[in-house]
């Protein structure tokens, strides 16, 4: 079973949302929050594998309690709802560390897959939304170096920080996640185990100082590998 918990400001949405995910076979909801400071609590206490956080929430929005809840649970996806395909904060929560987001009027099977997708260790993109965003974010984190850009879209590998430490296996594995591969297709990809591939990925995440997988894409952009 998939552990959840959803976090929503509108009762009627968080009630409807809990209620579609609740109804999958492999998906338990352990617990609901109406704002981001609860949602932190909620995460702490019951330790599920996925978060799906509201973008906007009073007392502490999802943006921030995305930080707090990459940077003190690690092992607990942020799957972000937004209302709008590039609302401007979809850019943070992604810096934030969140491993992908979904429009809110989503329909209910695209929201269980995406929580499934998440919690197997997927970058989750919205429908409509390209490369573009992975490129905008990397300019929004270094406009002074995306200014003077080389058509390759990046620096020289070797200049990339942290990515001359990076074993030829992790290399690989991070290549596989920069194409939106789960940890499930990159062990079958690689012909390794699944929990080696988590390994890689959390060994990858230390080195390039990133939070999550988008971010890691984002990395591996900027690097001029993809």
């Amino acid at each position: 079973m998939t552990r959840v918990v959803v976090a929503d400001d509108q009762p009627v949405v968080l009630e409807g949302f809990a209620a579609i995910l609740a109804a999958a076979p492999d998906l338990e909801i352990v617990g609901t929050a109406p704002d981001g400071e609860e949602l932190v609590a909620l995460v702490g206490r019951t330790q599920p594998d996925v978060a799906v956080v509201d973008v906007r929430m009073p007392v502490l929005d999802g943006i921030a309690a995305t930080a707090r809840v990459v940077a003190e649970h690690p092992d607990t996806r942020v799957l972000v709802l937004t209302t709008f395909d590039l609302d401007e904060y979809v850019y943070d929560a992604l810096q934030a560390g969140a491993s992908g987001f979904l429009l809110k009027d989503v329909t209910a099977a695209r929201l269980v897959e995406g929580v499934r997708a998440v919690a197997d260790g997927s970058m989750l993109l919205g429908p409509n939304v390209t490369r573009r965003l992975v490129q905008d974010v990397a300019a929004r984190s270094h406009p002074a170096s995306s200014a003077g850009r080389a058509p390759s879209g990046g620096p020289a590998p070797s200049d990339a920080p942290g990515l001359a430490d990076l074993t030829p296996r992790e290399t690989e594995v991070l290549l596989a996640v920069a194409r939106g591969l789960s940890n499930a297709e990159i062990a079958g990809e690689l012909v390794i185990g699944e929990e080696t591939v988590k390994s890689h990925v959390s060994e990858v995440l230390r080195k390039l100082g990133c939070r999550g997988r988008v971010q890691l894409v984002i990395a591996a952009y900027e690097a001029g590998l993809v």
